[in-house]
């Protein structure tokens, strides 16, 4: 392989013509045969992610890995009145620490992270597998203002004491007239 550079780079005679040649950049030429050799091991290795991604599911997580539930909300924006509507369905698959006791009694607490926070809960609920809420909520705030905010839900508890559970969020950038559903994943409440 003729080395182009030679005629470029004066002083530069003494250089090899090989593009294996280490004392070149390493990544230079290097990577261009290093990507052709490593296409059959990064697919064997993806297929072996995979299976093992397969055997994941028979495997109970513990800690942050497991899964909280999932709430389910309803948004609407009415333009005429200037009006959020936020209704909250119910809660699937809730868990909640021991120490919470085996039923206790469950709220979801809403925050719409405006400069002013507005903040709203629902009734308690006796804690269970799927817990249904279908309550309503509406506030007269200007559409501007909510696509750049955030609508935050707390799952807490009510007894023994107060304590939050799980969270979920989710942004209005995307708020219309249309009535749209949505299902959040329920993490653990940051610290």
């Amino acid at each position: 392989v003729n080395d182009l550079r030679t005629s470029a780079l004066p002083g530069s005679l003494d250089l090899s013509h090989s593009m294996f040649d280490l004392r070149s950049p390493p990544h230079r030429f290097m990577k261009r045969y290093d990507s052709l050799s490593s296409v059959p091991s990064s697919t064997s290795s993806r297929k072996e992610s995979q299976g093992s991604n397969r055997s994941l599911d028979t495997i109970t997580l513990s800690g942050d890995e497991r899964e909280f539930g999932r709430l389910n909300v309803k948004l609407c924006y009415v333009s005429s009145a200037e009006q959020i509507w936020i209704t909250v369905l119910h809660c699937k698959d809730l868990t909640w620490p021991s120490s919470c006791g085996e039923n206790p009694l469950i709220y979801v607490k809403g925050i719409l992270t405006l400069p002013k926070p507005v903040q709203f809960k629902s009734s308690a609920k006796e804690g269970c597998n799927d817990i249904e809420f279908m309550e309503t909520f509406v506030f007269a705030i200007k559409l501007q203002s909510l696509q750049a905010v955030r609508l935050v839900f707390k799952i807490q508890t009510q007894a023994p004491r107060r304590r939050t559970i799980g969270e979920c969020s989710l942004a209005l950038r995307e708020l219309s007239s249309e009535e749209s559903s949505h299902w959040l994943d329920i993490s653990p409440p940051s610290k």
